[in-house]
């Protein structure tokens, strides 16, 4: 028996949010069952990632295995009927390798970029308030 898939995500960022949030709908509408756990939740911990780590990348628990960046999505997109194929597309051995290397040196550090840039003005802001 296999165990069901759970997606680690940053549910601080509003991007990473909107984006598992129509994962989750998709899931509920195909009647998939899939897990899904914001940083907020904890369950990172429970996998060795620190909140840092794991705000860096999209993560993915399935089998007790941690998959971490395009191979995450890949093994969440497998699972849903709608996305099998673009599971299928991004394993392929060319494809794999130059859209790990876009996700891992461009997409994931710009949104880890603007997940930190969000929090210093949020902590700025704060800070002000007490200030006073």
């Amino acid at each position: 028996m296999t165990e069901r898939p759970t997606v680690i995500y940053n549910d601080s960022c509003p991007i990473c949010s909107r984006e598992v949030a129509g994962y989750r709908r998709m899931a509920e509408r195909d009647g998939v069952d899939v897990g899904f756990a914001g940083l907020s939740e904890g369950t990172h911990q429970d996998h060795g990632l620190s909140r840092d780590q794991a705000a860096r990348r999209f993560h993915v628990v399935k089998d007790g295995t941690l998959y971490s960046g395009l191979p995450a999505f890949a093994v969440l997109w497998a699972e849903m009927p709608r996305l099998r194929w673009l599971a299928w597309l991004v394993r392929l051995p060319v494809l794999s390798r130059i859209l790990g290397l876009i996700y891992d040196h461009l997409v994931a550090p710009a949104l880890y970029a603007l997940y930190r840039r969000r929090q210093r003005r949020a902590e700025s802001v704060s800070g002000k308030g007490r200030a006073g």
